[in-house]
Formats: C-alpha cells, structure tokens, sequence
C-alpha cells in the first residue's frame, strides 16, 4: 500500500531568466511504508533538489507530495517536521552547535510540536537521553552537557542521526549524511542508519555518490538523471547488480 506519493513534481529555478533550470521534471514516485530506497545520479541531476523538495525547504511549482495520507504539498518547512526529519551532509547543519548535547536532543525530542524546552531537559528527559546515546557505543553519554560544535564529525552526524529517528518520523532524508567523514567513520554511520531504520521500519530516501552503499543498503533504488527519475530498481533487480553496472549507467547518460 502507497504510503507516500509524489506526483508530477516541477521544479524551475531562475525561470523566464538565462539562468533558468528545469530542476525537477515530473517526477513521479509511490513509496511503501518501510522502503528505504537509496538515490544515485551524477552532478545537477537533482538528488538534494527532490530532498528539499520534500522537505520544504522550497515549494514545487506543480505536482503534490503525500505523506501518511497528508497533503503537505504547500505545507512550510516547520509543519513538516511533524513528519519529515533530514540529516544533512555537513554535521553541523540541522543542529545548533553552541547548544548542547542534552539540548540539542531535546529541540528533536519536541520536533512538530508546540515547544516545551524545559520540559523537555528535566533530570529524567536527560536520563533518557545518556541512555539513547549510550545504543551508539561511542561512549556520548558522558557529553551531554559539550557544545555540539566542539564534538568530532562522526560524533555530531552519530546525533543528528538518533535526533532525526528519536521521535519515529513517516519520512526520514538522508542527504549524502556519510560524504563528509572518513572511510572508518562513514562504515560507523552507515551501520548505525541501518540499525535505527530497521529497528523503527522508518521509510527513509538516502542519497550517495558511494555506490557500493547505494547496492548494499535499502530495498530498493533510484537513479536521477537531469532531474527525471530514468530508473527504479527494487529489491531482487538492485541484488543482481554490481558497481560496474551503475557506473556503466550514468556513463551512458
């Protein structure tokens, strides 16, 4: 059954303009609940361009967007998070970085709702939250009280990763969130966004330039390509592919 749909989505930039950039092109896309689909495609094909989208970082000029039954197609960014949450590629957007740890988890704790801050870092909140942080096993606990900015990359994107599923959303966007780090590091992540989408069957959109992680993880796979999705494997299809395969692909576009 559809849980999210996106139906003949336009996006042009810079329209009327020499500048003009027909970014999304109808797009069309139905997503069960718990797919966890991964997106590839070269540079300016329109990867991050869907995400905002879905987001709300930018309304779309036509199509609609569904989510959980919820037109939230002219919704703002804000009202979405009731049912969107991102983390991006760089660790410190999405996050304040002079807040705290513990305050910083409560802000994604009260996500969509009318904001209870305080309530939300009383002595037992704050408990609650070591012991979230304590299923990283990268010994965060005893940091709740450390500015998000003085914390290691894979630290911070560890965090934005639990504040992004800490409250189960419909639709979890994950923009590139592994690029940044190194190859240990990245494997780290990696591994704690498959647990945390399998534990909560979270549906999640994850773009990659990695593609052995585009075929590795998710159940299914788009491939973007000057602002079309061209390409939408699922879960048997992507299982036989190889790298070569995808690269191969975009090399042909």
């Amino acid at each position: 059954m559809t849980f999210i749909k996106l139906e003949n989505l336009n996006k042009t930039f810079f329209p009327n303009t020499s500048r003009e950039h027909h970014a999304l092109k109808n797009i069309n896309l139905e997503i069960n609940r718990g797919d966890f689909i991964t997106i590839v495609g070269g540079n300016g094909a329109g990867k991050s361009t869907l995400l905002n989208a879905l987001a709300g970082t930018f309304f779309v000029d036509s199509g609609s967007i569904i989510v959980a039954n919820e037109d939230v197609t002219n919704m703002k960014e804000h009202k979405r998070a009731k049912y969107i949450s991102r983390v991006f590629q760089n660790s410190l957007q999405g996050t304040a970085p002079r807040m705290t740890v513990a305050e910083n988890m409560a802000l994604a704790y009260k996500r969509g709702e009318k904001k209870m801050f305080n309530f939300a870092l009383k002595k037992e909140s704050k408990q609650n939250f070591a012991k979230l942080l304590e299923t990283l096993n990268l010994n965060l606990e005893t940091r709740l009280n450390a500015e998000m900015g003085v914390l290691s990359g894979g630290q911070r994107q560890a965090i934005s990763l639990l504040m992004a599923t800490i409250k189960t959303p419909d639709l979890l966007l994950l923009d590139e969130h592994t690029s940044a780090l190194d190859p240990k590091t990245q494997k780290i992540i990696m591994n704690l966004t498959e647990e945390k989408v399998a534990e909560k069957n979270i549906t999640t959109l994850m773009i990659t330039h990695n593609i052995k992680d585009a075929l590795k993880y998710g159940n299914r796979m788009i491939v973007l390509h000057q602002g079309e999705i061209i390409k939408d494997f699922n879960k048997e299809e992507k299982s036989k592919l190889r790298r070569e395969d995808i690269y191969n692909l975009l090399d042909s576009l």
